[in-house]
């Protein structure tokens, strides 16, 4: 055994059916009263509801969370916290509500309580992304760091199918990148290893069912799994690209990771080959690491083109160029003329 680090986060976790009854109690337990409601607009009316359950616990619902946290959303809502004197903040949702909850935490130090409703897996780290003048930054800290996550497999029945395959195509990433990150370490390869083949086990089966709750269960288990690894370790290229192509060009962020994650493997796959070993092992025994990862979204009906989610040949130049000028670590030297060819690879949908 090689030596490691391993920093664990300090969260709370709840998993289970049917756990959203205990929403009140884990509220009371962080010392709050006056907890705040997030969602989106689209999931506006079951805010409304759980406001509802929570009765005087609740002091407003704020229903404007936005895909890649854009600054002037969270403004809003900071002067809607203070209107309210929130003393906590629960999001309800997937990554677009937990990140907004995550920068009202950094902003105000409110404790969060975080209900996931997709397999994003946001909520398992302390990493927080930002939009402001079309450019999206990243950052790791603490203060974002949910301090409870409750899951529930009963809120996840009435996921959509295409939000489904996506935002479980977008956890399985961050395990990918996080077998071959500078930070990797036994504990959570094992852990990346496990969310994967929860993931690509789970998913085919809830396509069949959708109301399949063991295998709801299994993926939102993968989710968490795969979060967690996120928030352990560092993101590589294949987290820099989506971030340039979503707060740039303002593309879909679960869609826009289903269709890069391939390619970005195949970009690191000659250098990293324990993790695309692992990550074959993961998939059921397959050959190769990133053409498993495309054909399993193929299987998916999930998208394999970014031209068919919004982004015009013409941006791939200026992509390419943001995606270089602040690289983050990875396995394989950020070199201009192979980040333009697993551009044009996603751009066009070609299989590894």
């Amino acid at each position: 055994m090689q030596p490691f680090v391993y920093n664990a986060l300090p969260s709370r976790v709840i998993f289970g059916s049917g756990t959203i009854v205990q929403l009140a109690d884990e509220i009371k337990a962080l010392g709050a009263s006056r907890a705040l409601v997030l969602t989106t607009k689209h999931q506006q009316r079951d805010g409304e509801r759980l406001c509802e359950q929570l009765g005087s616990l609740a002091v407003g619902l704020y229903a404007n969370a936005t895909m890649h946290t854009p600054v002037d959303v969270t403004n809003d809502a900071l002067e809607y916290v203070a209107r309210t004197r929130a003393d906590c903040v629960v999001a309800l949702g997937g990554g677009s509500t937990i990140g907004l909850g995550k920068a009202i935490a950094l902003h105000t130090d409110l404790p969060q309580v975080v209900i996931p409703t997709t397999y994003a897996g946001s909520e398992a780290t302390p990493i927080i992304g930002q939009t402001e003048n079309g450019l999206k930054t990243t950052q790791r800290t603490l203060k974002v760091l949910p301090e409870v996550v409750l899951y529930d497999v009963d809120l996840t029945l009435t996921l959509p199918p295409e939000i489904t395959v996506t935002s479980g195509l977008n956890a399985i990433a961050h395990a990918v990148e996080a077998l071959y990150s500078k930070d990797a370490n036994p504990l959570i390869s094992q852990l990346a290893e496990q969310g994967i083949a929860s993931l690509a086990s789970a998913l085919p089966r809830i396509q069949k069912n959708p109301e399949d709750l063991e295998a709801r269960s299994d993926a939102l288990f993968g989710a968490w799994a795969c979060g967690v690894c996120l928030g352990a370790v560092g993101m590589s290229i294949h987290h820099k690209l989506c971030h340039t192509l979503g707060g740039t060009f303002n593309l879909p962020h679960a869609e826009t990771h289903s269709i890069v994650l391939p390619h970005a493997t195949a970009y690191n796959s000659a250098a990293a080959p324990d993790a695309m070993a692992r990550i074959c092992r993961a998939l059921g025994g397959v050959s190769d690491a990133a053409a498993g990862l495309y054909d399993l979204a193929v299987s998916l009906g999930a998208p394999t083109q970014l031209k068919d989610i919004g982004l015009r040949e013409q941006d791939l130049a200026q992509a390419v160029e943001i995606a270089c000028s602040s690289p983050y670590w990875n396995p394989r030297p950020i070199e201009a003329d192979g980040i333009k060819q697993l551009l044009a690879n996603a751009f066009l949908g070609r299989r590894p």
